[in-house]
Parts: structure tokens; C-alpha cells; sequence
């Protein structure tokens, strides 16, 4: 019997064992391109309306990856007042870009990056490839909550999620995969607006500010999210939030200041999800063990991505802690082995969390990260060798 995708990654999250372990990728477009290059599959032409890059979708089919992602910034369009006058709209040549999805930027005069938030960035070159990093905080000189309400905050109105089923037809046309719609960030977004100094001293002083934004960023991802998946006609499979509370040694913040600011917004999009019935996936890089007890009882199914090297997240030690209540996504070390091990390391590696992880079921295998540029092709060749998904009773 042919399984699909769909049915693969959805059988492993039932804690199940499926045909052979399910796969997941995401990359830096470097080496995106590096890998329609190696594989001869020409460029696609893109126009304004291209929901995604069909010579990425193609690599995807090449590789045999199970699982597609759809973002709410794919299907954003501000009103002309909302744009700076003589900026340009560009949907595919962000750095940022990890899968075939278009994302929204609007290019400034002095060649700055700005998204739907507000958020600005500049391009940032490195030997093997570009960045975006931050170049300012739009809310670091708010000090009243009205300051912060007259940040000009993007409108529900401003999507149009009318293209979602034409989408979704797309995305079904060569197979049926599984596809995770992405929220977006909360606590990440909240204080790359103020500045993460500015942000983290106002929790402790005056957190009425830091608060409200991260409510009207909840609001709005909680009604695009609605939306959304009224369009999905019962499509999507999972939804999908990120926000990086860790360093590689401790959270950035305390449990219990977690607990009193961070938790109600994320609560407030996982009850989303479980209103249509959907998994939730979360993503935190770093030591985020502390929190996983309670992340499991807020209703989050799989954790994302396993960073081997922070402390507590040895993934073994992980499965059998929790693997009973929660599923991971991720655990090859894309810091040490895909970039500097060999063929044998990464392939060693992937057997290894395959036959542990994937213990009946509960595991997609990808990297810990987005794979990076200075990545050897011939190791993401070797980690999604077929051979190696095959699971066994």
C-alpha cells in the first residue's frame, strides 16, 4: 500500500510507527540554490501573485520531504497608506526565506528590509552567504502605553486569505503532504519592536508596556489564525508558533516570569489550534527544558528543534522523559555534523535519533535549525538517503 506524506507524518504524531520515519527541510536560500544546481532544475519565473517558488517545491519533491509549511505573511497586502511612499514590495529575495513560501518585505529608499510589524533590517554579508539582522527597534522610544498604540499596527482586513484554497490545490497537485500553518512569534516579535533591553528591563519594572504589545500581537495572530483556518477547508494538518526563551545554558527569563507574562499568549494561540482539533508544534531554540512539563499541559504536541548542545536537550534523555506525551521535529546537529562532520557522521547521527526518537513513532527528522551555507552538499545528500528512513517493529 502507498502511503502518503500526509498519512506518514500523521501516524508518527499519533505515536505511531510509520512506514519509515518522516522528513522535514528547511535551508538558508544559499543552499537552496546550491541544491537546484546540483540537481539541474532550472529557476522558476516569479510574478507579484506566486504564493511560493516552484523550483523549490520541485527540490522538496526531489528529496522526498514529507512535510510543507504555509505562513500568514504569504498572504498580507497593506493598503498604500500603510507603505512608506517610495518603497517596493518584494515577496522572494529575502534572506530570511527558508522554505518556498514568499514572505513579505517592503524594500525602503536606503535599502532597508521592513515587515509587516514594523520590524527594520539590514542585509548583513558573511563568507558564505547574507543575513538579515536588525537595524532598529521602532517602539525603543515608547515610554506610555500610547505611544505604543500609535505604532502603526498592521489590520486583520490587510490579509487576504481568499487565496488559500487555490493554494492549497497547488500544493496537493503532485501529492498529499503534510502541511503546518505558521503563526508566527510572539515574545520574539514583541521585543525585537522595543529593543531586548528595553523590553526585558520594562517586564521587570513596568510590564504594562511589554504586555500590551505582546497582546496586540497575540490579538492579531489569534484572528489571521481563525481566518485561516476557516479557509483551509480542513486541509491543514497542524499549526505552527515560534518564540526563542533559551540560551544554549538557561532561559532568557524565569519560569515564573514565563508563567505570568509569556504563557496566556501562547495559551491563547495553541487554543486555536485545539478548537479545530489541530496538533501544535512549537519552536524554541536553546535550554528550554525547564519549560516542557508545562508547554506539554498548555496542549503543545511536538517540540521543535532539539538544540543537542544546550543544556538539558541531550534528545535520548528528552524521549524518554516525555516521549510517552510529545513528538520532536528536528535533533540533526546543523552546528557540528552536517556542516563539519563527514557522510558517516551525519548518516550515523540520523540512524541514531531514527531508531531512538522514532521509538513507536513521534519523530520527524530534520536539522536543529534552517541548514546553513556552509553546509557540504554531499551531507544533506546523506541525510535524506531513503535508505535511511526505514523504521522496524
Amino acid at each position: 500500500m502507498v502511503v502518503s506524506p500526509r498519512n506518514r507524518v500523521n501516524t508518527a504524531l499519533d505515536h505511531k510507527l510509520p512506514d519509515r520515519t518522516p522528513v522535514d527541510f528547511l535551508a538558508v536560500p544559499e543552499i537552496w540554490e546550491s541544491l537546484l544546481n546540483l540537481y539541474n532544475i532550472p529557476p522558476a519565473k516569479l510574478t507579484p501573485s506566486s504564493m511560493f517558488d516552484p523550483s523549490w517545491e520541485q527540490l522538496l519533491q526531489k528529496l522526498e520531504i514529507d512535510c510543507r509549511v504555509i505562513s500568514y505573511d504569504q498572504f498580507c497586502s497593506p493598503p498604500p497608506s500603510a507603505l512608506h511612499p517610495k518603497g517596493l514590495i518584494d515577496w522572494f529575495s529575502s534572506p530570511g526565506r527558508s522554505t518556498p513560501n514568499r514572505m513579505w518585505r517592503q524594500i525602503t529608499p536606503d535599502n532597508l528590509l521592513c515587515d509587516i510589524w514594523g520590524r527594520q533590517f539590514k542585509l548583513a554579508n558573511h563568507p558564505y552567504g547574507t543575513y538579515e539582522e536588525l537595524s532598529k527597534y521602532p517602539l525603543e522610544a515608547a515610554t506610555t502605553l500610547t505611544d505604543v498604540k500609535d505604532h502603526p499596527w498592521p489590520e486583520p482586513d490587510w490579509w487576504d486569505f481568499s487565496l488559500v484554497s487555490n493554494l492549497l490545490d497547488q500544493m496537493d497537485k503532485n501529492d498529499t503532504y503534510h502541511i503546518r500553518y505558521r503563526i508566527g512569534s510572539v515574545f520574539e516579535v514583541a521585543w525585537q519592536l522595543a529593543g531586548m533591553e528595553k523590553f526585558f528591563i520594562d517586564l521587570i519594572i513596568d510590564p504594562k508596556l511589554p504586555n500590551y504589545i505582546m497582546e496586540r500581537l497575540t490579538d492579531i495572530y489569534v484572528e489571521l489564525t481563525e481566518q485561516f483556518l476557516a479557509a483551509g477547508r480542513g486541509r491543514i494538518d497542524m499549526v505552527y508558533f515560534y518564540d526563542d526563551l533559551a540560551s544554549q545554558e538557561s532561559l532568557l527569563i524565569s519560569k515564573d516570569m514565563w508563567k505570568k507574562n509569556i504563557r496566556p499568549h501562547h495559551a491563547r494561540l495553541i487554543e486555536v489550534a485545539k478548537s479545530h482539533d489541530l496538533k501544535v508544534m512549537y519552536h524554541c531554540d536553546g535550554a528550554i527544558h525547564p519549560l516542557i512539563p508545562d508547554l506539554i499541559d498548555l496542549g503543545v504536541d511536538v517540540l521543535n528543534p532539539i538544540q543537542l548542545d544546550a543544556k538539558g536537550m541531550d534528545p535520548l534523555k528528552l524521549k524518554d522523559q516525555f516521549g510517552n506525551r510529545l513528538c520532536f521535529h528536528g535533533g540533526i546537529d546543523i552546528i557540528e555534523t552536517l556542516p563539519r562532520g563527514s557522510v558517516s557522521d551525519v548518516q550515523r547521527e540520523a540512524k541514531t535519533h531514527i531508531r531512538e526518537l522514532g521509538k513507536d513513532g513521534g519523530y520527524v527528522m530534520a536539522g536543529t535549525h534552517h541548514v546553513q551555507a556552509d553546509t557540504p552538499l554531499e551531507n544533506i545528500q546523506a541525510l535524506y538517503d531513503l535508505d535511511l528512513r526505514k523504521t522496524s517493529e
